[in-house]
């Protein structure tokens, strides 16, 4: 196998997709950044233009193949739960994108692999405003609130979450001597969160509260 012009295109093709989409990932501080879906892209591509020349001439595709079963590995090991959300999701289809970009360009389809990666860009860079816009419609939050015990205000901060207009997804109460310890999953507009925000940080019975 010679190193002509061809595969030289084709790696720095690679580089320069991989890094456009780094550089969108890092640029918001997540944990695949601009060298990570580099080298996803530039690895793929590798990939995909050593089993043209180490397999046979049916069966070159296995090793291209088996780029996609890596890469769900790593794309595994980006995704958490934080916060009763599950987070790292979009720069794990990032990574799996970058891979099958690499893998278009070691074929050959340039333009489509370019026009994949423009594509990729406008949803990242342009469709996230949409998504935090979304995101402010519905929030998902967890408040922890302390209070001392009284028979007639057991469920006054339930009363008072369903008031502002939240949904209540789980609930949970805990009672320490005279505090009750109450924790409650809730979902609804980002408005409507700050507005309950201030409420309880007014209340003056309240002893403990995390949000």
């Amino acid at each position: 196998m010679q190193l002509d012009h061809e595969l030289i295109q084709k790696l720095l093709l690679a580089v320069l997709v991989g890094g456009a989409i780094g550089v969108e990932r890092e640029l918001r501080s997540k944990s695949a950044g601009f060298r990570t879906l580099m080298l996803i892209c530039l690895g793929a591509t590798l990939f995909t233009i050593f089993s043209k020349f180490i397999g046979s001439p049916n069966s070159a595709d296995r090793i291209a193949s088996n780029v996609v079963v890596g890469i769900g590995f790593l794309g595994a090991g980006v995704i958490f739960r934080s916060n009763n959300r599950v987070n790292g999701i979009t720069t794990a289809a990032s990574i799996w994108l970058s891979a099958a970009l690499g893998m278009g360009i070691g074929c050959g389809y340039y333009l489509l692999s370019i026009a994949g990666g423009v594509l990729v860009l406008t949803i990242l860079f342009l469709f996230s405003f949409m998504d935090n816009y979304l995101d402010r419609l519905n929030q998902v939050r967890e408040y922890k609130i302390a209070y001392p015990y009284q028979e007639d205000q057991q469920h006054k901060y339930e009363h008072l979450i369903k008031k502002y207009g939240l949904g209540i997804l789980s609930r949970s109460h805990n009672k320490t001597g005279n505090i009750i310890v109450g924790v409650w999953t809730v979902k609804g507009r980002e408005s409507k969160h700050l507005k309950f925000i201030d409420h309880i940080l007014k209340d003056n019975t309240v002893t403990e509260f995390a949000f």
